[in-house]
């Protein structure tokens, strides 16, 4: 089923366990996938005597494209026309995560319908670790 500007409205909201206990070997499988090998990623004593984090945590890029799949499970694939976050915690090992979307405002632009959309971030401490905004293209 294809969401629809018919059938959204103002306010509706949508939400997504995207990770559940999140593992070192995921961090580290997408710091290869990304090349990011900065050792606040996967190095448990720099992270902890020199850059003074209590553990080893995930790059802001794997939980904004963990986010990015909930927008698309709601929207539909190839139908976001802007996605932008803040990063405002960090994710440790073990976090299980929750995206949701709001629906802020429905709109026409060159003769499409767009939703535009608050996003958000929690882990299982209920901390937001991602805020930002979406807009995707919907059919009538």
């Amino acid at each position: 089923m294809t969401l629809k500007i018919s059938t959204i409205k103002i306010g509706d909201t949508y939400s997504e366990k995207v990770c559940s206990n999140l593992s070192r070997t995921q961090i580290v499988q997408y710091a290869g996938a990304s090349g990011d090998f900065n050792p606040v990623h996967h190095d448990q004593p720099y992270t902890e005597h020199i850059a003074g984090y209590p553990s080893v945590f995930a790059h802001g890029m794997l939980t904004m494209g963990m986010t990015g799949k909930m927008l698309t499970n709601y929207v539909g694939d190839g139908r976001l026309t802007n996605f932008g976050v803040r990063f405002t915690a960090q994710v440790f090992p073990g976090a299980t995560l929750t995206a949701t979307a709001t629906v802020t405002n429905i709109r026409q632009e060159n003769s499409e319908g767009i939703v535009d959309m608050d996003v958000s971030t929690v882990d299982d401490n209920g901390v937001e670790v991602i805020n930002g905004k979406a807009s995707a293209r919907l059919d009538p």
